[in-house]
């Protein structure tokens, strides 16, 4: 069988970007030899390191042995045909790829400058690839019809547990079932900050703990006041049930208030605090929360512990089902990512 070469351009180049770089390196032999597909990228682009474009492909090892030098693209070698300096508007509209792979940083307020990115893509019929909430939390819907009239592919599967396949399950695994609810663990560091507050550390310490880890940024605020889950809500309330949701809609409240002696009063009962995402449709009415809330120990959420993330939806004919897996990370956010490419 014929190998098909499909072209990549990947805006954003941190580590999620280079997680799916070395991927790709790593299983190449694999894609041509079991799917007879060779994934090429033709086209990086940050805003520190510079841009390349090669219509032809770039050398993923040159590219992080550019890296290693300076922290830029600067040491690429030149080439007949390479271009540097091209803006990320640009590769999105103009370069040859196939799929534009949009992992640069998140906005939850305006979902820019990746909702731009989005949209020029796909209005060139180019397949946009990502695990960027801004765009999708925000924009489901809009860039959703874009893609379909420019008949191209809009997928997000990293964009809520990572590379575990939550949404996946839900629009195709369970295809014929009706969705009228889910809830989850969707944020890995605020459940591990939990995990430690049982453990008998206090919120503060917990907290150092996470962001010594890397589990946590230096600003934790998007993680612990629930901004993060929210996002992730949303996004399974407009892709997967329909809804058509906005973020002001979702009431939102983080695991800040929550004290030790919290903690240690739901274990001594039983219990355990976990934050949770959640939306239910009954009849016309939808209603969407992120919250604390006190969990028995028989819930199979309660046993969802550290950075582990997991989503149970409601159906119809199959009652609830519980999928489980790892909800962050560069690898795991990459492997989504890969999942993606491979479906389009």
């Amino acid at each position: 069988m014929k190998t098909t070469t499909h072209r990549l351009a990947l805006i954003g180049f941190g580590t999620v970007g280079q997680a799916l770089a070395k991927i790709i390196a790593a299983k190449q032999a694999d894609l041509k030899q079991l799917r007879h597909i060779r994934l090429q990228i033709v086209a990086v682009a940050t805003p520190g390191k510079g841009s390349l474009y090669h219509p032809d492909g770039l050398d993923i090892a040159a590219l992080f042995a550019a890296l290693e030098k300076d922290g830029t693209f600067a040491g690429y070698p030149d080439s007949p045909g390479l271009e540097r300096g091209w803006s990320n508007l640009a590769l999105a509209r103009d370069s040859n790829a196939d799929t534009v792979v949009e992992v640069s940083h998140t906005d939850m307020t305006t979902g820019q400058p990746a909702l731009d990115h989005c949209r020029t893509a796909l209005s060139r019929g180019k397949n946009v690839v990502t695990s960027n909430k801004g765009p999708v939390a925000l924009a489901y819907a809009d860039l959703s019809a874009l893609a379909a009239a420019n008949n191209a592919r809009f997928l997000f599967e990293s964009t809520v547990t990572a590379g575990t396949p939550s949404l996946r399950l839900a629009r195709h695994a369970l295809a014929g079932n009706e969705i009228t609810a889910m809830r989850g663990i969707l944020n890995g560091t605020t459940n591990f900050i939990l995990t430690e507050m049982e453990a008998g550390r206090s919120y503060a310490d917990a907290l150092a703990k996470a962001q010594s880890l890397g589990y946590a940024e230096a600003d934790p605020t998007a993680d612990v006041e629930g901004i993060d889950a929210l996002a992730k809500v949303l996004i399974v309330a407009n892709a997967v049930m329909g809804c058509a949701l906005t973020k002001d809609e979702i009431s939102c409240r983080g695991i800040t208030q929550l004290t030790a002696d919290d903690i240690a009063a739901a274990k001594a009962a039983g219990k355990r605090w976990k934050l949770i995402g959640q939306v239910e449709k009954q009849g016309g009415q939808v209603e969407a929360s992120v919250q604390p809330v006190l969990l028995p120990l028989s819930d199979p959420l309660a046993q969802v512990m550290g950075t582990t993330n997991a989503v149970t939806y409601r159906t119809d004919l199959l009652g609830d089902v519980t999928l489980v897996g790892a909800g962050a990370g560069g690898i795991e956010t990459a492997a989504g990512l890969l999942a993606d490419i491979l479906a389009i």
